[in-house]
Formats: structure tokens, C-alpha cells, sequence
């Protein structure tokens, strides 16, 4: 692939890192600790997703089939990803050794992409759905809204894949990064690796982008319903703002989490002069950054769960008492009037 390393596979770049650099860059137990937080955080949230589906309305049906899968997203990405990590911190295995087909490097890769597009696009979709709960309640039939949910989930998981398969396909490489214990997509100048890397940026900040339009809308629309002249029977209910402050923390934890490290590819494949070297080397401070920016992103895994358990409206109440006080059966759809029975 690169015109010096003849001797290396197609998923290896030059790396000059002794087996003591890795392991003091990067605990075992650490690791092992963070992937198990992470992965009884995501446990204990779907439990009480579980709980908070029986009853609930079509609407927030809707909102909870979204939020499984994003959660069950998170989960199965700390599982997976977490299982390659963990082993390869705790045995140190030379992925040239371990893996010369660079199968494992591939299947990491993939599966890097997928679940880290993933929670994004899904934020993308939960605002929209949101977006049109609010500021059109008539325009869907509310007797498919979670059937449509999950189908959305589903293509969701499906897009995810498909671009995540693309480097399988000829557009951009997975090869190893520094410190040697993950896989993901490559920051050379190839034009390939720029497409990718650029598709990957771009995609990830059109979802954040998105979110925060969209949520930004039907926030003012529910302040504007609430502190307005509409009588009480037009008043958002719990549930719509509850819904409405777990959407929007989570597009900010998912703002915090991963825009430094989109808007970081970005950069790096378009920089003049090229980051990586013709051989393939990319400069140690910019393999430190690019390894900082995804621990940071890993952290959106963890913080997803969270953002619904405190955010419950259970939880909120301790902090707000005023929201109990207030009649449940509000809504924001519009109130049909009486017509008038003279003629």
C-alpha cells in the first residue's frame, strides 16, 4: 500500500512503539474498568426503558423505541469493541502476528464506523421525530408511530453499515493506530482515504448539525405553547417536556463527545502539507490527538444511558416539584371547539 512498506499488510503503517510505550500508555484495568461502566450503565437503562414502555402513549412509545435502540446501539458497540481493547491491553499481541490478513483490523474498523455513526444519526432521528410531534401532532397516524420507529432504527443501522463497509469496497483503508490496540479509518492523502475520512466528518456533523436545529425549533415551539396566550387544555404536557430535555441532552453529550474528533478528520486529510508521511507515518503529537479525540467519543457510549436515567421525570421532580403540581391530561395537540348547535 505504501511504497516503503512492502514488508507490512495492507492494514499496517510504519509504527515505532516499544511493547513498554503501549503498555504504559494505556492501563488494562482502566479499560476493563470504563467498558464495564459503560456496559451496566446501558443495562440498568434498558431495565427502566423496559418499565417506562408499559402504558406509555403512542407519542412517547415512539420516543422510547428511539431511545432502546440507541441504548442497545451503545451496549453492543462497548461490548464488541470493548472485547478487542480489553484483550489486546491485558496481552499486548503484535496485530501483525495475530492478524496478518488483516481480518480482525477490518471487522474493528467496520464496526468502529458503525457504532460511532450510529448514535449520532439516531439523535438526528429522534429531533425529527420530535420535530413533527410537536409542531405537526395530526400529520402522522398515530397507530404505526412505533412500528415506524423501529423501522427507522433499523435503516439507521443499516446506512451506518453500508458506509462503514466502504473501505471493504475499494474507498478508503482501516488500518492500525497508534498505540497498536485499535483499527479505524486511515488520515493519508490517498484520495479514497480523503473521500472517506470527509464522508465520515461530514455525515457525523450533519447529524449534529441537525439535531440542534431541529431541537432548537421544538423547544421554542414548547415555550412559545406554554408561556403564550393558549388556554390550559393546549399546555405541554410532562411528557413533552420531559422527552424534550432528554433530547436535548443528549445531543449535547453527543456535541461535547464527538465534534472534536469529526472536526479533527476534517482537518487532517485536507491539511497542506500532508499529516502522513508518503510512507505512511503520521507525526506522534498528531497519533497522541487522534487517540485523545476518540477516547473522548468513547465516552458518548457511557453518558447516553445517564443523560435518560437523571433526566426522568421522576428525578426531575425532586429538583422541580412545581412539574407535579400540574394536571396530567395537558396536551399540545390543538382542542377541537364545540360547534355551535344554532342554525
Amino acid at each position: 500500500m505504501w511504497p516503503n512498506a512492502s514488508s507490512l499488510g495492507p492494514c499496517f503503517r510504519p509504527m515505532n512503539i516499544t511493547r513498554e510505550e503501549r503498555r504504559l500508555i494505556a492501563s488494562p484495568w482502566f479499560a476493563a474498568s470504563f467498558c464495564l461502566v459503560g456496559l451496566a450503565s446501558n443495562l440498568l437503562a434498558l431495565s427502566v426503558l423496559m418499565g417506562a414502555r408499559q402504558g406509555s402513549s403512542q407519542s412517547r412509545s415512539s420516543f422510547l423505541t428511539f431511545l432502546c435502540g440507541l441504548v442497545l446501539t451503545d451496549f453492543m458497540g462497548l461490548l464488541v469493541t470493548g472485547a478487542i481493547v480489553v484483550t489486546q491491553h491485558f496481552v499486548l499481541f503484535e496485530w501483525q502476528t495475530v492478524d496478518p490478513g488483516c481480518s480482525l483490523c477490518h471487522f474493528m474498523g467496520v464496526i468502529m464506523v458503525f457504532f460511532g455513526l450510529c448514535p449520532l444519526l439516531l439523535g438526528a432521528a429522534m429531533a425529527s421525530e420530535r420535530f413533527l410531534g410537536i409542531t405537526r401532532p395530526f400529520s402522522r397516524p398515530a397507530t404505526a408511530s412505533q412500528r415506524r420507529a423501529w423501522t427507522t432504527v433499523g435503516l439507521v443501522w443499516a446506512s451506518a453499515l453500508a458506509l462503514g463497509l466502504l473501505p471493504l469496497l475499494g474507498v478508503g483503508h482501516y488500518t492500525v493506530q497508534y498505540p497498536g490496540s485499535w483499527c479505524f479509518l486511515t488520515l493519508g492523502t490517498d484520495p479514497g482515504d480523503v473521500a472517506f475520512g470527509l464522508l465520515f466528518a461530514l455525515l457525523g456533523s450533519v447529524s449534529v448539525g441537525m439535531s440542534f436545529l431541529l431541537n432548537t425549533i421544538s423547544v421554542a415551539t414548547l415555550c412559545h405553547v406554554y408561556h403564550g396566550q393558549a388556554t390550559a387544555q393546549q399546555r405541554p404536557r410532562d411528557c413533552e417536556v420531559e422527552m424534550m430535555v432528554q433530547l436535548m441532552g443528549i445531543m449535547v453529550v453527543a456535541s461535547i463527545c464527538w465534534m472534536p474528533l469529526l472536526v479533527f478528520i476534517a482537518q487532517t486529510v485536507l491539511q497542506s502539507p500532508p499529516a502522513m508521511s508518503p510512507i505512511g507515518q503520521l507525526s506522534r503529537p498528531t497519533e497522541r490527538q487522534l487517540l485523545i479525540y476518540l477516547r473522548v467519543a468513547t465516552w458518548n457510549q457511557i453518558l447516553d444511558p445517564w443523560v435518560y436515567i437523571l433526566f426522568r421525570r421522576a428525578v426531575i421532580q425532586r429538583f422541580y416539584p412545581r412539574l407535579s403540581t400540574r394536571s396530567r391530561s395537558l396536551s399540545l395537540q390543538p382542542q377541537f371547539t364545540r360547534r355551535s348547535t344554532i342554525h
